[in-house]
């Protein structure tokens, strides 16, 4: 499990992870207010009145946007959250961390069409569902030093793919390296569905604010992209069950079609369970009819760190894992993606 999310942590402890792990290199805001924090024991005590599951960088940074912060240095970060610690706490006990960024689609993407078709996705922590339309995205695959996209080390440095019915608003950029198998079509998926504690409704727009709070201050073309893929998704809702994930996935898994390959998959969801928590889930995955595929934090999901044979150049990258076995590494927000031999 990431310290920063490990409740078990101390919270300088947990800050300070986060700064130097997490948001190095993606966020030079939130890498500062993470190490100031860190070093600020008055600031500590504050951020120590909430539970401690939700004392994460991650959640108090957004609520604290959410309500007005504004981009900055730390200084003047922690005099405002100290004059609106009320309100910023309020979110905290009534929200939780449901990044939903459906860039992560990309990475996704290349492992389902290898699969079986016709495909049913079942997505556990899916926050409003974005994640669950990646047939209706537009997807720009790169490959530097002009690499050939298809897979081999030489040829064309980018491929186009479009959903069936034409181009989407919605454009994915990957960089690729590796031999990734990129789709030559988009898989067949005839149902899909997925599960969170608290579902978030692309037709609220509180909601939706949310997940604009929850997208880091320099990522723009994210925020971007998540107007336009609440837009797609608007279109043609999913059901997202209300419940936990281990509870749940049995009864969901069985109302899938007959004939379609089941993939239950997930994306920075089962860092938020504790190790009880997440063997279970793994224990449901070998015991149900599915395919597994997992993008989680190196030592997140049961059993593939063991597996993975290369080791990460990034701290931060997360593994891509199809039932327990590791395939790839990605970028957690989804901008590369290198397939492992």
């Amino acid at each position: 499990m990431r310290e920063s999310t490990d409740a078990r942590v101390a919270t300088a402890q947990r800050y300070r992870a986060f700064a130097e792990v997490e948001a190095r290199g993606m966020s030079a805001c939130y890498e500062r207010w993470a190490a100031g924090v860190a070093a600020d024991p008055a600031l500590v005590s504050l951020i120590d009145q909430l539970p401690a599951v939700k004392r994460q960088p991650n959640l108090v940074f957004s609520a604290a946007r959410f309500h007005g912060a504004k981009v900055g240095e730390y200084g003047e970060f922690a005099a405002w959250l100290r004059e609106h610690w009320s309100e910023v706490a309020a979110t905290c006990l009534s929200h939780a961390t449901q990044t939903n960024e459906s860039g992560r689609c990309a990475v996704l993407l290349p492992a389902l069409a290898a699969l079986a078709g016709p495909l049913a996705l079942i997505e556990v922590g899916a926050s409003a569902g974005l994640c669950l339309h990646p047939d209706r995205y537009s997807y720009r695959y790169h490959r530097g030093g002009g690499g050939d996209v298809s897979g081999g080390d030489s040829g064309g440095g980018e491929r186009m793919l479009h959903p069936a019915d034409g181009p989407s608003p919605v454009v994915l950029d990957c960089m690729l390296s590796g031999p990734v198998p990129v789709p030559e079509q988009m898989p067949e998926i005839v149902w899909r569905a997925g599960i969170d504690l608290h579902p978030l409704d692309v037709h609220n727009d509180a909601d939706v604010a949310w997940l604009d709070a929850l997208i880091w201050p320099e990522h723009d073309d994210r925020r971007l992209r998540l107007r336009a893929a609440v837009a797609v998704a608007r279109q043609q809702p999913v059901e997202i069950v209300r419940g936990d994930l281990n509870d749940e996935i049995e009864a969901l898994v069985a109302r899938a079609p007959a004939g379609a390959t089941v993939v239950v998959f997930h994306t920075a969801v089962l860092a938020y369970l504790n190790e009880q928590g997440r063997n279970r889930f793994a224990a449901q995955m070998t015991r149900l009819p599915v395919r597994w595929l997992s993008n989680e934090g190196q030592s997140v999901a049961p059993g593939v760190l063991e597996r993975l044979l290369e080791t990460p150049a990034e701290a931060s990258a997360f593994v891509l894992a199809l039932d327990g076995q590791p395939i790839a590494l990605t970028q957690p927000h989804g901008r590369s993606l290198h397939w492992l031999g």
